[in-house]
């Protein structure tokens, strides 16, 4: 038998038709949620790089931030070490003074005063181990970041602002100043 073209009824036609355009509908509302699940995509993956950026630059500044409060209060603590030396030292100056004091006044040859002096250098050899040191003065030009003037002397045989007389010994600690040198300064 032979095939022959049947003629269709205008309704399956339509049918037909219709079920084409559905098809065709279907395909294209497919090809659009796949365009916009793509460009969705993009702009949640944008958002997503942008989260991530932001939050890598916090965690950058936190952590700068931790570094500089460490390096700070590393600081803090070593300048508290170094004030409190220099207050201990500061209230033991007097008694190096008073030593100095006494020993000038000994009479050499005194085993009393020989002790003294002994005890006098071990307690300036330890204070010297631990960064005191005196303030040369006498010969030296005037300095106001080490040396306090309290007296004024016109003397042509020594150059203007040169130290004439050491009154009171002045100490550094650790460059730090414990203590200004008083000296008598010729004009």
């Amino acid at each position: 038998t032979v095939n022959e073209p049947t003629e269709e009824s205008p309704e399956a036609t339509a049918g037909q038709d219709a079920q084409a355009e559905e098809t065709a509908q279907a395909d294209d509302d497919k090809e659009t949620k796949s365009k916009t699940s793509f460009f969705g995509k993009k702009k949640k993956d944008n958002k997503l790089e942008q989260q991530v950026e932001e939050l890598t630059d916090r965690l950058k500044r936190s952590m700068a931030e931790f570094d500089n409060f460490r390096k700070r209060t590393e600081k803090e603590k070593s300048s508290m070490y170094v004030i409190g030396a220099k207050d201990i030292i500061e209230k033991m100056l007097p008694v190096v003074d008073n030593f100095e004091r006494g020993l000038a006044q000994a009479p050499e040859g005194d085993p009393f005063a020989d002790g003294m002096q002994k005890i006098y250098k071990q307690l300036i050899t330890t204070m010297e181990g631990m960064g005191v040191e005196p303030i040369e003065a006498v010969g030296k030009e005037f300095n106001p970041d080490f040396h306090n003037a309290v007296m004024h002397v016109e003397d042509e045989s020594v150059g203007e602002n040169i130290i004439v007389e050491e009154l009171q010994k002045g100490y550094t600690y650790k460059g730090f100043v414990v203590r200004h040198s008083m000296v008598k300064v010729a004009n």
